[in-house]
């Protein structure tokens, strides 16, 4: 009889798409409002080379309303990471609820499991790559995204682009605060 030995959990960075990757528009529907924010792509190339999984884990309400279809925001997606790849930064997945319990499209009407601050789609993610989450760290623009990262235990940082903490959704404190995605790179390489 042969053992194998355990492959080895990979460590990851969770982002939240908007406010933390590309501008905040409240709603992206179209590429056309597709805007990287300053430097990201640098910041992501940095957590590509330090050995990090980077994935994006986004809630898309735009869906549920009615207001783009899957197909579109896939588009959206393809382009985002176009764009980061061609500065040389590796976007690894990206996970996706288009679910909303106040949805238009009955559908996509109901408490999804996935929506965060939900964990279902961390836990697919830890699933389909092998991550460890104690190893992990998200970083958003929301106490949602905060909230996310308490709930799945994973070390958390708030970033003050986008929303900057301020949606007073949940009262979720993160782990670390950084001023954009490129701090955040060096808040966590010293973590």
């Amino acid at each position: 009889m042969v053992i194998k030995p355990a492959k080895k959990k990979k460590k990851a960075i969770f982002l939240d798409r908007d406010g933390v990757i590309n501008r905040e528009v409240d709603n992206l529907k179209s590429i056309n409002q597709l805007r990287l924010l300053p430097y990201v792509s640098q910041a992501i190339k940095k957590f590509n080379q330090s050995g990090f999984l980077v994935i994006v884990i986004t809630n898309q309400p735009v869906i549920a309303r009615g207001w783009i279809d899957e197909i579109e925001l896939q588009n959206i997606h393809k382009e985002l990471v176009n764009r980061l790849k061609k500065r040389g930064a590796k976007i690894d997945a990206i996970y996706y609820c288009p679910h909303h319990p106040n949805a238009n499209l009955a559908k996509y009407r109901k408490d999804c499991k996935d929506r965060k601050p939900n964990i279902g789609l961390i836990k697919k993610t830890a699933k389909d790559f092998n991550i460890s989450l104690s190893d992990s760290f998200l970083i958003g623009d929301s106490t949602r995204d905060i909230q996310t990262a308490h709930n799945a235990k994973i070390k958390s940082v708030l970033v003050l682009t986008g929303h900057q903490g301020k949606d007073k959704r949940f009262d979720a404190k993160p782990d670390k605060i950084a001023p954009n995605l490129v701090k955040a790179v060096q808040v966590v390489l010293t973590a």
